[in-house]
């Protein structure tokens, strides 16, 4: 017999659970604020929401390569940036709920106006990126780069928006010049299930694996160019999505 979360009605289930869980997630972290403070907080009781809809629909998800990483980046005293393909709305919340470590994304300025998502992002502390403005952008990557050399480590979708075949979209150039810029490892990751259990256009959540591959750190010093780096870091990530399904 076939699992409830296979049929429409389960999907649709599992989707209006998401729906609920999103702001009382948000909720929470706002509520636990004044005990933990902001980002503490967020990283905290933000996870969970990952988490809990991995349990609830039984999608499993793992964390690969993790290990084989060098010891600072693991614990957390080299910044990084993580870079990642973008195939599903359920990237961000998953990568959240799975990275060991808290890793702020870098987004456009329109997330921080969504209802409770953008609550959220902005608690975190994501760094919002004017895309219309190209002198506010500069400065804000320029910003960013002040940020990570500081201690804080980012999370950046290359592609620039979810790409509607599964497939990689080209490269945009600012994640390149703030890697060139803060001077710090890019740890290229791939997501590989998101685009079967939330396909772009679908308000029904599937059921199936999400699986997180972290691959060999790129630094941006071995490159003379954004160019050379945004190749070499595509290539990466294309063969973390091409490594076979374990059985």
């Amino acid at each position: 017999m076939a699992n409830w979360q296979d049929s429409r009605i389960g999907g649709i289930v599992m989707t209006v659970w998401a729906a609920v869980t999103v702001p009382l997630t948000v909720i929470g972290i706002l509520l636990a604020i004044p005990f933990l403070g902001p980002r503490r907080a967020f990283f905290t009781i933000g996870p969970l929401f990952a988490r809990g809809l991995a349990w609830f629909g039984r999608m499993p998800m793992s964390l690969e390569g993790w290990q084989q990483l060098p010891a600072d980046i693991r614990e957390g005293r080299q910044p990084v940036i993580f870079m990642s393909n973008h195939a599903s709305q359920l990237d961000p919340p998953v990568l959240i709920g799975m990275l060991p470590l808290p890793a702020v994304y870098i987004a456009k300025k329109e997330v921080k106006y969504i209802p409770f998502v953008g609550w959220a992002a902005m608690v975190a502390g994501v760094i919002f990126i004017d895309r219309r403005d190209r002198d506010r952008a500069i400065r804000s990557i320029h910003d960013a780069a002040l940020e990570i050399r500081g201690g804080k480590s980012v999370v950046i979708f290359p592609e620039g928006t979810r790409s509607r075949t599964g497939e990689l979209l080209p490269f945009k150039k600012g994640g390149f010049a703030l890697a060139l810029d803060a001077g710090v490892p890019i740890v290229p990751l791939a997501t590989v299930g998101g685009f079967q259990v939330l396909p772009p256009g679908s308000a029904i959540l599937r059921r199936g694996c999400y699986r997180v591959r972290a691959g060999e750190p790129v630094d941006p010093a071995a490159f003379g160019d954004r160019e050379a780096l945004s190749q070499a870091v595509r290539e990466r990530i294309q063969a973390l999505l091409a490594e076979p399904q374990p059985a």
